[in-house]
């Protein structure tokens, strides 16, 4: 193998042990994120921002077992008595 190949990889397999630490990650479209939350009473969701040239704003919260994430270019207008943890950064695989 190349080392050129090696390296692909090396990164391909780092990438499914980030997945595997991490369990599942459903990634959804920020108004579907929204919903979610909507259907949960004083939900916990944690956010931050990113970005390199621009803000995009990031989300994660838990639903029935399930991480759901999402990533807008505004802040979302989550409901009221939502639990909002505000974090340094969030990083999903692939992210």
């Amino acid at each position: 193998m190349s080392a050129g190949g090696a390296g692909a990889a090396a990164g391909a397999a780092a990438g499914i042990a980030a997945i595997k630490a991490s369990g599942v990650i459903v990634r959804v479209e920020p108004d579907d994120f929204v919903g979610l939350v909507q259907r949960q009473p004083g939900a916990l969701v944690v956010h931050a921002t990113g970005g390199f040239f621009s803000t995009d704003y990031r989300y994660l919260t838990s639903y029935k077992g399930l991480a759901f994430y999402t990533k807008a270019r505004a802040p979302l207008d989550l409901p009221s008595g939502t639990e909002l943890v505000q974090a340094k950064r969030i990083w999903v695989p692939g992210g």
